[in-house]
């Protein structure tokens, strides 16, 4: 299920859905009056994250999964374009959020943070090279918020999902989790205090075999894109 009927079934009293067409929203606020909330943003725009904050005030836990991936590497098939639209949405608009929200959740206590990262962000993927750069930094900025909230009673989980079954892995010819299962693991996780989840078996193998042996990895990765490369 949606990562937001899986708060409902949680018992969530709100929920603050948003994107950047609202119009998309109205069924869903339909369907849930007075506990679903649709609110527009553009999370690479500093105006409309003020607006969100102020409307969205009473907010006691922030999720962070808007996400933009390209397909960029940095010596061959660089496109500087992608690269920076990559960053502003998977570092900088996650970034401007926290630092939005994190002074109304710390009042509101019982709050928390979750950011969706990837598994491309604790080890590269070449064919995605500026892709998993910007999901690096958002790794690195998990921890360190993570670091600067513990003594005041934050928890920040980082979710690293493998391939999920949505529109931005419409081209990944892998066996995907669906988003139903992978909402279910985030909310477990969170539920158990779970700092670093992991949303699908794919995602868990990887992480195992990053652990047992990280350089082993990537030159499997790199000889993996090399072949893909050599087919396309």
């Amino acid at each position: 299920m949606p990562s937001w009927k899986k708060q409902l079934k949680g018992g969530a009293k709100k929920v603050y859905a948003t994107a950047r067409n609202i119009s998309e929203l109205h069924p869903l606020a339909s369907q849930y009056k007075g506990i679903v909330s649709p609110l527009s943003l553009d999370i690479t725009n500093n105006r409309s994250i003020e607006q969100v904050a102020h409307e969205a005030s009473d907010t006691q836990i922030l999720i962070n999964n808007s996400g933009f991936a390209g397909s960029s590497g940095f010596c061959f098939n660089y496109s500087e374009k992608t690269a920076r639209q990559e960053l502003e949405v998977n570092y900088f608009g996650t970034l401007n959020l926290i630092r939005a929200f994190c002074k109304k959740l710390i009042k509101n206590k019982n709050g928390a943070i979750v950011n969706v990262i990837s598994i491309g962000g604790l080890s590269p993927f070449p064919l995605a090279a500026t892709y998993c750069a910007s999901k690096a930094s958002a790794h690195s900025l998990t921890q360190s918020v993570r670091a600067e909230l513990t003594p005041h009673g934050i928890p920040v989980f980082g979710i690293y999902p493998g391939p999920i079954d949505t529109d931005m892995a419409d081209g990944i010819n892998f066996e995907k989790e669906s988003p139903a299962n992978a909402a279910i693991r985030i909310f477990n996780g969170i539920e158990q205090g779970i700092e670093d989840i992991m949303t699908d078996d794919f995602a868990h193998s990887y992480v195992e075999r990053l652990r047992a042996d990280p350089k082993a990895l990537e030159k499997d990765i790199a000889e993996f894109a090399h072949k893909v490369a050599e087919e396309l």
